[in-house]
């Protein structure tokens, strides 16, 4: 090819090669991001504010909301369960770090970085713990600082079960002011509030941006030995973010700085105590934010493309949607369980020896709590369904296993005798005779454990496997404002509850030969 046709030739190659690659980025697939947060408010805020900004940087976005305390969160980054979401470095380096004897930022970062995680700077406001009692009582006692506490022994605590165990919670406290105080209870932060608005706890731990604060009419006392440490709020996320979705880390990162304490406030106001929907006022704040500059004499960067729209869902279509979860939580384990559990109480009934270790290893996964057991299986099989429908199938054993025994056990033994007579082999005599005569004892196990699934799946919500307990856990969040959303997860598990029961007498009519239904008397 000579020179002349080599240049005509590039002349028209480079626009087309151009125009082709231009095509193949606008083609390209958007970043997939999944965005966490706790179950607490101002979490699930920030999670909705992160959501909006990826989304508007053109990712596609999933927001894994309330997914219950620091550990959970953190486990669900670490997996790749999420992608980033919003923490506080006192939490980060008692908790998170804690052992690790760090103390400075950039320790800070070196250590999460060793793990895969980058952290950005502050968003702007400090939300440290502190300790609120209501303001008669406070103000009756004399009570100003946490040293004063020292006087009152008798003084009824009543803090959030993270606080009552970590590192920079109530140990460390109680070490450092030296309290004398031994009515000490562990409960949900909500419900702790509420106790002592009711009088029933005379102080508790609060955040320092917490809306509860006011709607409880709280006095928070001075940290006169200043135990407690900054909880400056910063967003961790995955390293390999910055490759894979370098468009929206940056759309992140915008919100450095941007959020004081009195504005975090009034945001949690907005959703705790006006009952405005958490991804509206996220909507509202970062389209208030679209032309403030960042700091003092900053020119105004905008923070958003285009104006953050919230998608609120319809209350009718959510708890269609959670139902649907719900009632997959409870088949699938139940069923899963069904096909276990038979097997074993029949083995259990025939060898008496293994029946008393099969009863004894399925009561002792009973006794475990429900929300322990899904933190211990989390960080091998991850959030969502999967830990959940295993925590379930757990807990179903029991009850099949002991009725199976039960049913089993309690056949005449002149029927043995006969089946044996008449020359049935051991499988024929199981199927023909025996588990039929069990089966009433049998399905009344089988109907207990759904019963008990429906309920505790309601535990499931602070994995992100969906279900009614989204509902109870934001309710319970929101404080007397989530009341409503508390009735309907509780009286909707009861509803599905009964219906359960109403298909296995259904069931009952069609399994159970009619000569061995129970009939009243």
């Amino acid at each position: 090819m000579s020179r002349k046709h080599w240049s005509l030739h590039c002349s028209y190659a480079y626009p087309v090669s151009l125009c082709a690659l231009c095509l193949c980025g606008s083609f390209a697939p958007a970043a997939e991001l999944k965005i966490g947060s706790k179950i607490m408010v101002e979490s699930r805020i920030l999670g909705e504010m992160l959501t909006h900004l990826a989304r508007d940087a053109g990712a596609t976005v999933t927001h894994r909301e309330g997914l219950g305390g620091t550990l959970v969160v953190w486990q669900a980054l670490l997996r790749g369960d999420i992608d980033a979401y919003v923490e506080y470095t006192g939490t980060i380096r008692a908790e998170i770090l804690s052992g690790k004897g760090v103390r400075g930022g950039g320790a800070m970062r070196r250590a999460l970085a060793e793990q895969g995680i980058l952290t950005s700077w502050p968003l702007g406001f400090n939300n440290t713990y502190a300790i609120g009692m209501h303001e008669a009582t406070a103000e009756r006692l004399g009570i100003r600082s946490i040293s004063d506490l020292r006087k009152y022994p008798d003084l009824r605590f009543g803090f959030s079960n993270e606080f009552r165990t970590r590192a920079d919670g109530w140990p460390g406290l109680q070490k450092r002011y030296g309290l004398p105080q031994t009515d000490v209870k562990s409960l949900d932060h909500e419900l702790a509030y509420r106790g002592v608005a009711a009088g029933s706890l005379d102080a508790t731990d609060v955040y320092s941006t917490d809306a509860a604060i006011r709607q409880y009419g709280l006095r928070v006392l001075a940290d006169d030995l200043q135990y407690f440490p900054a909880y400056q709020a910063v967003i961790l996320y995955r390293t390999d973010l910055t490759e894979r979705a370098t468009e929206a880390v940056d759309a992140l990162l915008r919100l450095e700085g941007r959020i004081d304490e009195v504005t975090m406030v009034d945001l949690n106001a907005r959703v705790q105590i006006d009952g405005k929907n958490q991804s509206v006022v996220a909507a509202e704040f970062l389209n208030q934010l679209q032309r403030q500059p960042t700091q003092v004499g900053a020119a105004p960067e905008p923070i958003l493309a285009a104006p953050a729209e919230a998608i609120v869902e319809s209350s009718a279509g959510r708890l269609l949607r959670l139902t649907w979860q719900h009632l997959g939580l409870v088949a699938v384990s139940l069923a899963a369980a069904v096909v276990v559990a038979l097997p074993l109480g029949v083995l259990a009934a025939r060898q008496p020896a293994l029946g008393q270790v099969l009863l004894g290893a399925t009561g002792i996964i009973q006794t475990v709590p429900s929300l322990a057991l899904l933190i211990f299986l989390m960080p091998w099989l991850g959030l969502g369904a999967t830990p959940a429908i295993l925590a379930l199938f757990l807990y179903s054993l029991l009850p099949i296993v002991r009725n199976t025994l039960t049913g089993l056990r309690d056949i005449p033994l002149t029927l043995r005798e006969s089946a044996v007579a008449l020359g049935f082999s051991p499988v024929a005599r199981l199927r023909l005779v025996e588990l039929p005569i069990a089966s009433p004892t049998i399905l009344a196990g089988i109907k207990t454990a759904a019963i008990i699934n429906v309920g505790t799946a309601t535990i499931a919500g602070l994995v992100g496997a969906g279900g009614y307990g989204q509902l109870i856990w934001e309710g319970i969040s929101l404080g007397t404002g989530g009341t409503g959303l508390m009735v309907q997860g509780a009286a909707a598990a009861a509803i599905m509850a009964l219906a359960v029961q109403g298909l296995f007498e259904l069931a009952e009519r069609l399994i159970v030969p009619k000569g061995l239904r129970l009939k009243p008397e």
